[in-house]
């Protein structure tokens, strides 16, 4: 907590990026987005961002806003677009854009990796743009079906044990002093954005084309795809852990669910097992 606390003269622009998700997703979507807006005016004032770089994303923001109206093959190009857009932010390939380094090359314990943390201003923007592009995020009413959710919320632990059986990670009880700030990063600056994107968006749009299955198993392997610059290894348990999460999505239609599964796996991940992997 004291460490957390010491960081808050630099990490406040990300508090606000976290009030803002939180607004949005209880309704009131429009204020989230004009405290977003503030802050990337104060971002550009500052130079935590470029002219250029403010430009793509307001650009990527307003071409979200008019998604939702388009039809037929304007509609796909579209949402082609928009995922390349959401893409390139996620993965930090727009230029201009300085995110906070905040952890370098420190080590959750003595057999885990080493692990480097920013504080991104890219990404979460994807969130925001999602609820713009499919709006069905925030009203989706699912009728409860309690068999996908228990199913993805076993796939977790199994998930786990797959990976200490194949070496990618080994047991190691750990609380580094910096895991307050990890929680608060992991939780809203990539899980919920995450999920509002690969699940909220992805699976329900691409459910609504082909149906639940076949949308499910897409935006699984799509997200497994997504983490690809860390291996063939990596895509494959980031495929099943989305496979968890969009069953727990497509059980309950709320974001909150996926969202804190994702969170939980990555959390035991740090505190039970090497992290990021054996050193």
């Amino acid at each position: 907590m004291a460490f957390f606390l010491s960081l808050l003269p630099q990490i406040w622009p990300w508090l606000v990026i976290a009030a803002a998700q939180i607004t949005a997703l209880g309704g009131r979507r429009e204020l989230g987005l004009g405290m977003i807006a503030i802050l990337g005016a104060y971002a550009l004032s500052i130079g935590a961002l470029s002219l250029s770089a403010t430009l793509i994303i307001a650009l990527g923001m307003a071409g979200a806003a008019v998604l939702p109206r388009l039809g037929g093959r304007l509609a796909v190009l579209g949402h082609l677009a928009f995922v390349v857009w959401s893409v390139a932010l996620g993965a930090h390939l727009v230029p201009g854009v300085q995110n906070l380094l905040i952890l370098d090359q420190v080590t959750a314990g003595p057999d885990s990796g080493m692990f480097t943390l920013y504080l991104n201003l890219d990404k979460p923007m994807v969130f925001f743009a999602a609820l713009l592009a499919w709006p069905a995020i925030l009203h989706t009413r699912t009728e409860f079906n309690p068999a996908p959710l228990f199913l993805g919320l076993a796939l977790l632990p199994v998930l786990f044990a797959v990976g200490v059986w194949s070496g990618a990670v080994r047991q190691e009880i750990a609380l580094p002093d910096w895991w307050l700030l990890f929680a608060f990063s992991n939780l809203f600056l990539t899980c919920l954005t995450e999920e509002a994107f690969f699940r909220g968006y992805l699976q329900s749009a691409l459910s609504t084309r082909f149906g639940s299955l076949i949308g499910l198993m897409l935006a699984s392997l799509l997200f497994g795809l997504a983490h690809a610059p860390g291996g063939l290894e990596l895509v494959v348990f980031a495929s099943i852990l989305g496979l968890a999460c969009g069953l727990g999505y497509a059980a309950t239609g709320r974001l909150w669910v996926p969202t804190l599964m994702h969170f939980g796996f990555n959390f035991a991940h740090l505190t039970l097992f090497t992290y990021p992997g054996p050193a």
